[in-house]
């Protein structure tokens, strides 16, 4: 969005809350774009424009789509209203998590603190100033707490030399840390000596001061007593001339006139260094000062400017993301390979996937970078992550043919694509009764789904594949329970790790992930349907997802630990997403089995169902924003 508009940089480094209405919806507009661009619901985008808006004094209304946006500010006097879009839309929670910082720092900074989302406003006040440090561009949090570690131990050191100082019979002189403490360790003869020296050195410094002022004054004093002299004598000679008729008087005036302008200059010269001129020109000057100081202080007291804000979400645009294409690779092979385990596959099956969505994974990134459509790059790496998977099995089928039998693992490959964020925002979206942002999810979802289905058909008719599901496993109860809690929390850790999610965040989203998705396929074993094994699920996720985040409020847990709901609760549900049920639709219609395709496309949309609707239950039991209708 272009900055650089006179009503703009007119009021670029004015504090903001002083700023005119278009450098102020400037921050708004910005704010809820990055958002926008990290791909949470409008809900969210809603709720931090006011939350950016409400302290300033500006009301925002804003209709909100997949891409674009159209914001509009009112103060009371004037109103603009900016429309921005954006090119293409992914997912960032790293982002969503630092705007959330970003505006609690935001309104701290302009003295409205009530209006924060943390109850430790400090840990985001820090958050947010380490944002410049080269090496927050890993990890914000872990530059945050080694500066708070580096000061809290400078405070140790200050303390142990305040007590070592009053150990010593002194008293500690005002100052923050132990530098200041130049006499720590020294006797008190030593002290007294210095003390009496600096003393001294004070006085001769004082005493020289006072005799060159003295010698200067007497300089100027000698000077206006020679012109006096000088003025008379020529007053005299003029006096006698004009007598004896040689000079008219008007000669004579003009030589008295000069004679008073040289002892009015010399006294302007004896004003100027003499000491009580000095005195009463730096006493003018000193009542001067305190008043321009008084004022920049003022507008300093009012906050941050409208420059410094934006400073701080150029940083936050321009983070790069936290992790390599091959590390994502790598967590998108955990993933899908313990998705797979969750569907019933064995370890000929788990290998496969892994392999297949670790390559596939590392290929989108890799094409992403080219700036390339998101449908055909979807298209692509499911295709490659098809054949890399198909290709594993028949390399480990010539040492165990038993490999050869596993038909469905490619399956497992392809589910790097699902897109969680905007399928369970979208429905959202929904609950929340934004209707145009939610429909807009939910076809974008759609076609994301159909390109990636689409593409594992064609790959499966081609090699002539006939997948027909896994083969049961027959684990004791008790083992299987276990191992579906550990490849649980290994697939929430991989898809969070895809979503851009610090490495505190994915174990966070892994242990939510674990405890719901074990018990909904334990609910679905004792007789529960899957879509009521869903529905449950999800609320789950969004009651511990807020049960979490209102420890952290309360202290219980530490303050660095407080996420947002959704950044949480997404990653933990999205391995319930039913990216099986979806293919075999895309299978069964493909071989005009229409009666099938149907059958499997009505089972996945009801499981996609049901979980919007339960996170929006978990929202509506905890949060009275969703409880009411305002």
């Amino acid at each position: 969005m272009p900055l650089d508009t006179a009503d703009i940089e007119r009021d670029w480094d004015t504090p903001v809350v002083d700023a005119g209405i278009a450098a102020k919806a400037s921050i708004i507009a910005r704010v809820g774009l990055l958002d926008l661009r990290a791909g949470t619901g409008s809900f969210r985008i809603h709720e931090l424009m006011h939350r950016i808006g409400y302290p300033l004094g500006v009301h925002v209304r804003a209709n909100i789509n997949l891409t674009d946006m159209d914001v509009s500010c009112s103060d009371g006097v004037s109103r603009i209203t900016q429309v921005v879009d954006l090119p293409t839309t992914g997912v960032n929670t790293e982002r969503i998590w630092l705007l959330e910082h970003f505006a609690d720092w935001f309104s701290v900074n302009i003295g409205e603190p009530g209006t924060t989302y943390h109850a430790q406003t400090s840990v985001s006040t820090a958050m947010v100033q380490q944002l410049g440090n080269p090496e927050a561009q890993r990890s914000v949090l872990s530059a945050t707490q080694k500066a708070h570690r580096e000061l809290e131990k400078r405070k140790r050191v200050h303390d142990k030399a305040v007590k070592r100082v009053k150990e010593r019979g002194f008293r500690p002189p005002k100052g923050q840390y132990a530098e200041h403490f130049e006499h720590i360790g020294k006797t008190r003869e030593d002290v007294a000596a210095e003390q009496a020296a600096a003393a001294e050195a004070q006085a001769k410094t004082e005493a020289a001061s006072a005799q060159s002022q003295i010698h200067n004054r007497s300089r100027v004093v000698a000077a206006i007593s020679d012109s006096a002299v000088h003025a008379r004598n020529v007053t005299a000679n003029n006096n006698r001339k004009n007598d004896s008729g040689q000079i008219g008087n008007g000669s004579v005036r003009i030589d008295s006139s000069n004679a008073n302008n040289v002892i009015n200059e010399n006294a302007g010269n004896a004003n100027a260094v003499s000491p009580s001129a000095a005195i009463k020109s730096t006493s003018s000057k000193s009542q001067a000062e305190p008043k321009a100081t008084t004022n920049a202080t003022a507008k300093a007291n009012r906050g941050i400017t409208v420059r410094q804000a934006h400073e701080r979400l150029s940083l936050i645009q321009h983070r790069k993301p936290l992790y390599t294409p091959w590390f994502s690779g790598l967590a998108s092979a955990v993933a899908c390979a313990c998705f797979v385990f969750l569907l019933g596959g064995g370890p000929f099956d788990m290998i496969g996937a892994f392999v297949g969505a670790g390559i596939g994974h590392w290929v989108r990134r890799r094409l992403f970078i080219y700036h390339l459509n998101q449908f055909f790059v979807t298209f692509v790496a499911v295709a490659v992550a098809a054949f890399a998977c198909i290709g594993t099995l028949r390399f480990i089928g010539f040492f165990d043919p038993v490999a050869l039998r596993h038909d469905t693992a490619y399956i497992g490959a392809m589910l790097f694509v699902i897109p969680g964020f905007p399928l369970i925002t979208g429905g959202l979206d929904i609950a929340k009764m934004d209707l145009p942002s939610g429909i807009q999810r939910l076809v974008y979802t759609m076609a994301l789904i159909l390109m990636a289905t689409l593409a594992g058909w064609m790959v499966a008719t081609i090699v002539h594949l006939n997948p027909q599901g896994f083969e049961p496993l027959g684990l004791n109860p008790w083992v299987n329970t276990a191992l579906r809690a550990l490849t649980a929390f290994g697939g929430v850790w991989g898809f969070s790790v895809l979503f851009n999610s610090p490495q505190r965040m994915c174990f966070t989203a892994a242990f939510i992930g674990a405890i719901t998705d074990t018990l909904r396929l334990t609910v679905v074993d004792m007789g529960m349907p899957p879509e009521a094994a869903a529905f449950l699920g999800a609320m789950l996720a969004g009651l511990l997802a807020s049960a979490w985040r209102s420890s952290v409020r309360h202290g219980f847990l530490p303050p660095y630990l407080g996420y947002p709901r959704i950044c949480l609760t997404v990653p933990a549900i999205v391995i319930m997403v039913p990216g099986l049920y979806m293919y075999r639709a895309m299978f069964y219609l493909g071989q005009f089995d229409t009666l099938n395709a149907l059958d499997w496309a009505f089972r996945a949309f009801m499981v996609i169902l049901c979980l919007p609707i339960g996170l929006a239950m978990a929202r509506v039991i905890t949060d009275k924003s969703w409880r009411y209708d305002v």
